[in-house]
């Protein structure tokens, strides 16, 4: 009786709202696709277009030759990650009557899935379509990291990502120590850069803290400096109910989401190698 009062719709609603918030890297990936996948083993075709030839005459009348065939670039997502839970509780009822309990173990199984998640994202400055902005691992320490950054910022715009346009440096605490102590006195109001793991913005980059930051197999920090349409991300599905176990007179809750993720304008993000000075 008592899982039948559970409402799994409310449940996966909250869920959801929990994992936005909870999720740092994908807050800045490009989601735009996740409309097009429903399910698992789905693959979206992300399209992208070349640039055309511009020929330039200085004093001569305009001879066209047969139009150009520009070539598009393309690619492809699938989605084939899951993550999922599965966790029983002696009975709904009287939990949520107690309350804190159903909520406690809802957000331990969002955090838990948001880690996930956020995990994969970062995984991709191990990719082989990420580019590494120098070749030799780089010592960071408080004065010289803003000028690292810096040097990371002036490769994307070097690749005509426009001055203004949003950069994002998700950094392990470390680095966040390291930036901390460069930008000290530089503004002394930062509570707005704050949430979500927002810590500074300097210039047009953003610096947010992650644990989540992937390491090569040396141990050396792969920080993604890159704009919000550099990598996609997708989880076109969450999915939670309650449920009687056939063993065991315990009430039970499980679920899971469907998700991917991929760089999907590679000249839009570059990866600082660098470990702590």
């Amino acid at each position: 009786m008592s899982y039948k009062n559970f409402i799994p719709t409310v449940w996966s609603e909250a869920i959801n709202r929990d994992l936005e918030r909870a999720l740092v890297f994908a807050e800045d990936c490009n989601r735009q696709y996740e409309g097009d996948v429903k399910k698992m083993g789905d693959t979206v075709r992300i399209l992208g277009v070349g640039k055309p030839t511009i020929t330039e005459t200085v004093d001569k009348e305009i001879t066209l030759d047969d139009p150009e065939n520009v070539e598009d670039t393309s690619v492809t997502m699938a989605i084939r990650h899951v993550a999922y839970f599965n966790y029983k509780v002696d009975d709904i009822d009287k939990r949520q009557a107690v309350g804190g309990v159903m909520e406690a173990l809802q957000e331990e199984a969002t955090q838990g899935v948001a880690n996930k998640m956020d995990a994969l994202i970062a995984s991709q400055a191990l990719s082989k379509m990420a580019r590494l902005y120098s070749k030799d691992t780089v010592t960071l320490t408080a004065e010289n990291a803003l000028k690292e950054l810096d040097k990371a910022a002036t490769i994307l715009y070097e690749n005509d990502v426009h001055q203004g346009t949003k950069i994002i440096a998700d950094v392990p605490p470390w680095l966040y120590i390291c930036v901390k102590q460069a930008y000290l006195g530089r503004d002394t109001d930062n509570s707005s850069m704050m949430k979500n793991g927002r810590v500074y913005q300097y210039g047009d980059i953003f610096i947010k803290m992650s644990n989540n930051t992937a390491k090569n197999s040396a141990g050396d920090s792969m920080v993604m400096v890159r704009t919000q349409k550099a990598i996609a991300f997708a989880n076109p599905m969450t999915h939670v109910e309650a449920y009687r176990p056939e063993r065991g007179f315990s009430d039970a809750v499980k679920g899971f989401v469907l998700y991917d993720s991929k760089i999907v304008r590679p000249k839009e993000l570059v990866v600082m190698n660098v470990k702590c000075g």
